[in-house]
């Protein structure tokens, strides 16, 4: 009968639960980890005789005896013996070890006993046990060891028993056994010991037992002490006898008389051993320091080889790794050779120390990679092949050290790009061999181009792979700029030059710059492979629906922000955001979110705005927001939110806007702490309104008073856990029934801790997905219900399932992967379907099932059922019950005991019965529509035009017409009211796609360019002087390919375009006009003007002479001039122009006689010009042109209560407004004008604003100012400097305010238009001169002016004379000041003298006690001046010369920023602000301010926050009663 009832639940859960019992009872406690094969007893492993080739894994953390003697172990590795920190015995015994890794034993702390004897050990490594400090006993005998160095037994100097019997020994180096101070057995016998030195023994004070016979000792004078020592201890060393010399052989040492030790010559040293110099691999040969070991089937680097060798030869064998320090030992390797391996892995210090390498040979093996730091320090290196590998990346400084190297071959790779820089370090090159590889020819290889062009060193035609219109093409001859980038390529391949090749865009992703864009493409998941460039993320409108812990961001340093708004998120697992730590915006409005906890969250410890708008959440805790310090901006805008709970924003101590709006909130008194909060942080909130209860409905929160948040007692907070069971079922602990509940889908608010669930006696027609998502389940009941499919991984995560029934559905199929995953179960019901046919393979996972019911299931077993019948009989896992239905001649018939022979195949299957499996075979869907499979509807139609219904049988014309404009697509749509709808193509939108909407509606053009929409596009029309695809290229006309200017006219950039400046003779916008210059020439008497460049040349009639024919041939009566009655003036000459006389004005004159000075050079230091006031009306205009050099200097200077000045500013000019009232107002401009040609300045006062306009530019204005600048009072206006008398005392000064003034020219000056005329300058405009010429005279030193047109010469330090050419004599040089120091004053100097002296020399000593005492002050202390007199230091507020006079009060002006304390942060204004502070006596009252006014200031804080507030500041002090 089928299992589908409680009942028979009932039972399999006690016969499952019974099974367990009995399973724990007989399999008692659980064992230890234990390596496979071996035995593991309390703290013992035992795996000999195992036949074991390495040291096992998963040895125990806890052994303390490990048994691995009589294996086939041949090498013991640093990580073989990792961890055992509590060993204490290690048998390792009759083995074939040759190679130990110096560190293997480093964690052995408390080994004490390690057997090592019967292996092949050549070479014993120093060091080797110096992290053995409790070794008692060492058994290295029976061994190949040819030698013994100083340094073997370092650290251990516990060892009792050391055996070195039966091995090759010859050498042991001097102080070989120093550390063995408890040796008591040494057996040294059966070696080559020929020599011993006479320390060998001295430090063994508790020897007893030693043996050295069977060796080759050779008794000469060297060995003369072994045998005085062997006679002092009788006991060991017994039967140790001489070999050598001839007549001592066979005489035991000790009873040689000391006389025989004899050695030849008189000075003869005992020969000096190296033990690691003996050794030569067994298969190798040795010779004139080369190994040779070609060919000799090795499949690892020997570690046994001479320590002189300088080249060793490792070709034609099968090596696959070369190890750390492989050949570190070996100094003098000039040559390795290990070409024609199998080499894919090296030690980044395989090579390490090797300077006298001149020849590497690693072509022919598998090499992918050069490990960081290979060939550093290969300084003598000059042929490196690594040719014929498979090498795809070359870090840029892989070469770093590699100057002596000529030949390089990279040929035959697999290379797509090498790094700019790889070669630089290649000084000595010549050939470079680079073909064969599939190099990608973009931007990346650019310089490999140019490189190679420059350098003809590339030998083998190397070529681009890719891309395709550069394939097979030589790099070495492409020009530079084909080699070209695009889309993300260049961030893909950014880091190649640290072998880092970044993943490609994702498939249905777009990738632009560093933003991946997954939106709107029906994702269920994040996509597994990311680039790990990007730092913008978007995955919004897809399917995602649970954001599991993958991991995914940990690969993704670079990412700032996620957007995953718009998809079916409902859960977030824990972890989901670990590696996040550099997101600072996550978006997750518009999903499902019902439940928020703290560890959702984890990961994003930089996250800075949160958007959680438009989602299901009904609460939110005090551990919601747990970790998110940073967070500024939460957006909580549209859930179900109706309690927050206390605390819940406490973590978020960054908070500065949260929204809360639209969401129900219940002003209940579990919300009464939020109305507090809101009011004290001042958080931006948009004021939440409650809307429960109704008394209080859409009041703002924090305007609620705290007695009016009150609960009736029944009340509970949404925060509170909501119920572990669904409401249609019921709960025992994990047990869950939904039984006969009517159910269409699988109940929400199921507990995630179920692990019996029954469902049978519903509506389901599907296996509900959700169930996927509770992974303790062990029994699922879904018996009785409508379920007609089960898909492929339907029960994959339920790992613990062991009872599934399905029994009485109506299920028709049974795909091949619907079981898989279920290796836990045991019992499976299919009973009462309508099943006819079972995949071979269904039930491969099943490997722990024990019943399988198949009755009442129309089974048709042809052949393809014989599996199932085999299965069944091998098991006994169906009770007999499965019938066959089909074909005929096997109805009725039981699956488990009809013959499998009887299983075949006669012909074709009824359609029907195949159709079971796939519906679209028996072709449901009519005229032409297409069939695909549905999981629940069995099958589904989509339906050409023109038709509709389940079959595609149901006519219809609506998409006929075409409706949809512009390439639409149209699709049939019941639903809709016209019965279609437009899938409308890019750039188009509507009903019917009949709107290009306006793409210029969020354009990026620059610069005011003009946008013109397209579709799903617009293009930028550019302004004049502007370029690229957004206008925001600034056209420089005067880069050599585009400048316009002719004839070697100078071409400088303007803001709007560009201007040229001709060379004299030319003229026009461009230069191009050669000017005639005979327009208004000077040839006389009818002579021919000849135009030349910048000049013309007089050809005379007969008879003149001159260079303008001026002068008449002799005896010719004179002419009368019209010069002769015109009067020019300042010495211009008269010229005659077309018979009417013109002046010819000399330099800074102009006017038709020259009558006006518009032009003056500022040659002294302290020249200026001054203009009456009356010249200046309140609402001007002034012009002028200037040329200079210099960087800084005053160009015009107006004095009144609000001084207004004009400078020359670091080659700038500066406009300064200083109203006393508010702080001075600056402005600069763009364009500098310190480059000695003349440029235009002009300063527009009106209706209360300044404006500076510099060579006709753009205006900068100082915007509106609080009145009209006064420069219309009496004060006058000063050009090119100052008086030094006025001292600029009205403009404030600073370190940035130069006072110098002005060097240089400047002409044309007009106010309102009007020139001014500089000839009636008023006599204090000293040192200024008519036009623009330079003051040179003074060699080293300025011009001064003295006169109205004359100057002196300022010498600068170390020079003198009248015109500063003469080195001046220091007066300082031996001078006599005593006690002071020596000022020079002209050509003499006076003494400065110290405090107590004082004294024409400071020679004469003052009593400043006695001085002092004499003289009073009121208020200040006295002191000693320089000429030993005393003066009065007064106190602030006090003046005369006793300081007997209170100052008077009075203001005085202060600037300083104004500072407030916010919260935690110091806030202060923007700038400095002017504060008057009152001090002065006022007798018997208070100096205090008399007249304030109040000023609004901005305050920036500390925090990045700034808000503005009203400051009271004085105007007026004076005296008033104190307060």
């Amino acid at each position: 009968m089928a299992l589908g009832r409680t009942g028979a639940g009932a039972a399999v859960r006690a016969r499952l639960a019974l099974g367990l019992a009995l399973a724990s009872i007989l399999s008692g406690p659980p064992a230890a980890a234990c390596p496979t094969k071996c035995t593991c007893s309390a703290a013992s492993v035992d795996c000999h005789g195992l036949g074991l080739r390495a040291v096992p894994r998963g040895i125990p953390r806890n052994a303390e005896r490990l048994d691995l003697d009589r294996n086939n172990i041949t090498r013991i590795t640093k990580m073989d013996f990792a961890g055992l920190k509590n060993l204490r015995v290690l048998h390792l015994e009759d083995n074939q070890v040759s190679i130990i890794e110096r560190g293997a034993f480093q964690d052995l702390k408390q080994l004490e006993r390690l057997r090592l004897n019967k292996n092949k050990l050549q070479v014993l490594p120093e060091l080797l046990f110096q992290s053995t400090p409790k070794l008692t006993r060492l058994d290295l005998s029976e061994n190949q060891i040819q030698g013994i160095p100083r340094k073997a037994f370092r650290g251990v100097t516990g060892v009792k028993n050391l055996q070195l019997d039966n091995n090759h020994i010859s050498c042991i180096e001097d102080g070989a056994f120093r550390a063995l101070r408890d040796l008591e057995i040494l057996t040294l016998n059966n070696n080559n010991i020929s020599r011993i030195l006479v320390t060998s023994f001295n430090h063994m004070p508790k020897i007893r037992t030693l043996r050295l016979h069977s060796n080759h000792l050779y008794c000469d004078c060297h060995l003369a002490w072994l045998s005085d020592w062997l006679r002092q201890r009788r006991t060991i060393g017994q039967f140790t006898l001489c070999m050598a010399p001839v007549h001592l052989r066979g005489f035991s040492v000790a009873d040689v008389q000391k006389k025989e030790y004899v050695c030849p010559g008189p000075h003869s040293e005992a020969p000096a051993c190296n033990a690691n110099s003996l050794s030569c691999p067994s298969a190798c040969s040795c010779s004139n320091n080369i190994v040779d070991c070609r060919g000799k089937g090795l499949t690892e680097i020997p570690a046994n080889l001479p320590e002189g060798i300088v080249e060793i030869r490792l070709e034609q064998n099968s090596i696959k790794s070369i190890p750390a320090g492989a050949f570190t030992q070996y100094k003098k390797l000039k040559r390795i050779d290990i070409s024609k391996n199998q080499i894919s892995d090296i030690a980044p210090d395989a090579f390490q120390g090797l300077k006298s390498l001149t020849s590497l040979v690693l072509y022919g093996n598998k090499i992918t990679e050069i490990p960081k730091g290979l060939f550093d320090g290969l300084v003598s290196l000059q042929l490196l092949l690594l040719n014929a590998n498979k090498i795809n990346c070359l870090r840029v400084n892989t070469f770093q050290d590699l100057q002596n190297l000529n030949l390089l071959s990279l040929y035959d790779n697999k290379l797509q790009t090498i790094s700019k820089g790889l070669f630089v370090p290649l000084q000595s090159i010549q050939t470079l061999h680079l073909a064969q590889n599939p190099f990608v020819c973009d931007c990346h290889l650019k310089w490999l181009a140019d490189y190679l062009q420059d350098n003809p060193i590339e030998t083998s035609g190397a070529r681009c792979s890719s891309p395709r219109r550069l394939a097979n093409k030589r790099i070495s001859q492409i020009k530079s700029k084909k080699f070209r980038c695009s889309g993300s390529e260049d961030y893909r391949n950014r880091f190649s030059s640290e072998c880092f090749m970044d993943l490609v865009c994702p498939e249905k992703c777009r990738c632009e710059g560093t933003i991946v864009d997954c939106s709107n493409q029906k994702l269920a998941r994040i996509p597994s492979h990311l680039p790990e460039y990007t730092t913008d993320l978007r995955l919004n409108d897809n399917d995602i629906s649970v954001l599991e812990a993958t991991g995914i961001f940990k690969k993704l340093p670079n990412l700032r922000k996620i957007n995953l708004s718009n998809n079916r998120i409902k859960e977030v697992r824990e972890g989901a955001f670990d590696g996040a730590a550099g997101v600072q915006e996550l978006m997750l409005t518009g999903n499902q979110l019902e439940t928020m906890h703290g560890r959702m969250f984890r990961g994003l410890s930089s996250l800075k705005t949160l958007m959680l708008r438009s989602n299901l959440i009904s609460c939110v805790s005090n551990d919601t927001f747990a970790g998110l310090s940073s967070v500024r901006l939460l957006s909580l805008y549209d859930n179900r939110i109706t309690t927050i709970t206390p605390g819940a924003f406490t973590t978020l101590v960054s908070l500065s806007t949260i929204n809360l709006l639209s969401n129900p909130f219940n002003c209940n008194c579990h919300m009464a702490w939020l109305g507090r909060w809101l009011r004290k942080r001042r958080i931006v909130s948009g004021n939440p309104r409650c809307q429960k209860p109704f008394f209080l409905k859409e009041i703002p929160i924090q305007d609620v008073a705290i007695q009016d948040f009150t609960c009736d007692g029944n009340e509970e907070s949404s925060c509170q856990l909501s119920p572990r069971c669904p409401e249609q079922c019921t709960c025992v602990e994990t047990v869950v029934r939904c039984s006969n509940r009517g159910l269409h889908a699988l109940p929400k608010g199921m507990p995630k801790d179920v692990t019996e669930l029954y469902l049978e006696g519903n509506h389901l027609t599907a296996v509900p997905k959700e169930l996927s998502a509770f992974r303790q389940l062990t029994l699922i009941d879904l018996s009785n219900n409508s379920i007609s499919m089960l898909t492929n991984h339907t029960f994959s995560n339920m790992s613990h399932l062991s009872t599934l029934i399905l029994s009485y559905n109506r299920l028709r199929c049974i795909p091949v992967h619907a079981f898989n995953g279920l290796r836990s179960l045991r019992v499976l019901t299919l009973h009462g379907n309508d099943i006819s046919s079972v995949p071979e393979g269904s039930f491969n996972d099943l490997t722990s099932l024990s019943h399988l019911a198949l009755g009442t299931n129309p089974l048709h077993c042809d052949c393809s059922l014989r599996w199932l019948s085999e299965w069944v009989k091998a098991g006994y896992k169906e009770p007999g019950i499965a019938r066959c239905s089909s074909p005929e001649s096997m109805a009725d018939r039981l699956l488990l005991t009809t013959p499998t022979h009887r299983f075949q195949c006669k012909g074709p299957v009824d359609i029907n019965i195949v159709a079971k499996c796939n519906a679209c075979l028996s072709s449901p869907c009519k005229n032409n529509g297409t069939c695909s499979q549905d999981p629940v509807e069995q099958y589904r139609c989509t339906c050409p035009y023109s038709y509709k219904g389940k079959d595609c049988t149901v006519p219809i014309n609506t998409c006929v017409q075409n409706p949809c404009e512009h390439g639409g697509t149209c699709h049939l749509s019941e639903n809709l009211r016209d019965g279609f709808s437009c899938s409308c193509p890019l750039g188009f939108e509507g009903q019917r796609c009949e709107i290009n909407p306006d793409d210029c509606e969020d354009n990026d053009c620059e610069n005011s360019a003009t946008c013109v929409d397209g579709i799903n596009n617009y293009a930028c029309l550019c302004p004049p002087n502007y370029t690229g695809e957004l206008c925001d290229e600034v056209i420089d006309y005067c880069v050599p390919e585009m400048n316009l200017c002719q004839h070697e006219a100078k071409c400088i950039s303007l803001d709007k375009g560009f201007r040229c400046e001709c060379v004299p003779g030319y003229s026009g916008k461009l230069c191009e006009t050669n000017n005639d210059d005979c327009v208004a020439h000077k040839c006389r008497h009818g002579a021919q003007c000849v135009d030349e460049v910048n000049g013309y040349t007089c050809i005379c009639p007969q008879g003149f002479s001159g260079l303008f024919c001026e002068h008449p041939p002799p005896m010719v009566l004179l002419q009368t001039s019209p010069c002769d009655q015109y009067e020019c003036q300042n010495g211009a000459q008269c010229i005659v122009v077309q018979q009417e006389p013109t002046c010819r004005c000399p330099p800074g004159f102009a006017g038709p006689r020259c009558e006006k000075l518009i032009t003056v050079n500022f040659v002294g230091k302290d020249s200026y010009v001054e203009l009456a006031s009356a010249k200046v009306r309140p609402q001007a205009n002034i012009s002028l042109q200037v040329a200079t050099d210099k960087d800084n200097g005053i160009l015009l200077y107006k004095g009144d209560n609000d001084p207004l000045a004009l400078e020359l500013y670091q080659g700038h000019v500066r406009l300064v407004y200083d109203s006393l009232s508010s702080p001075p107002t600056t402005v600069y401009s763009v364009e500098t004008v310190n480059d000695g040609q003349f440029h235009s300045v002009e300063l527009v006062m009106l209706n209360q604003t300044l404006n500076l306009v510099v060579d006709k530019g753009a205006p900068k204005s100082l915007g509106k100012l609080q009145k009209q600048p006064a420069v219309g009072s009496n004060s006058p206006l000063y050009l090119g400097g100052i008086p030094t008398s006025t001292g600029l005392s009205a403009l404030r000064q600073g370190a940035d305010r130069p006072l110098g003034g002005f060097h240089g020219c400047i002409h044309e000056v007009r106010i309102n238009n009007e020139l001014q005329d500089f000839k009636a300058l008023p006599p204090q405009s000293l040192g200024v001169s008519p036009g623009c010429k330079s003051c040179t005279v003074c060699r080293h030193g300025l011009c001064r002016s003295v006169e109205k047109d004359s100057v002196v010469c300022e010498c600068h330090p170390g020079w003198t004379g009248p015109l500063c050419d003469q080195e001046a004599r220091d007066p300082c040089l031996g001078h006599s000041c005593r006690h002071g120091t020596c000022m020079a004053t002209g050509d003499s100097y006076v003494c400065k003298c110290a405090e107590g002296y004082g004294g024409a020399l400071c020679d004469q000593k003052n009593d400043s006690a006695s001085a002092c005492s004499a003289f009073k002050c009121h208020h200040g202390q006295c002191h000693i001046s320089d000429r030993g007199e005393p003066y009065c230091l007064c106190q602030p507020g006090f003046s005369g010369h006793h300081c007997e006079q209170e100052n008077p009060c009075m203001g005085e002006i202060v600037r300083e920023a104004i500072r407030r304390q916010k919260d935690y942060a110091s806030c202060a204004t923007a700038s400095k602000v002017p504060i008057m502070e009152c001090r002065g006596g006022c007798g018997s009252q208070c100096c205090q301010p008399i007249r304030s006014k109040r000023r609004k200031y901005v305050f920036q804080c500390t925090d990045g926050s700034s808000f503005v507030e009203e400051v009271e500041r004085h105007l007026e002090c004076g005296c008033r009663a104190c307060s």
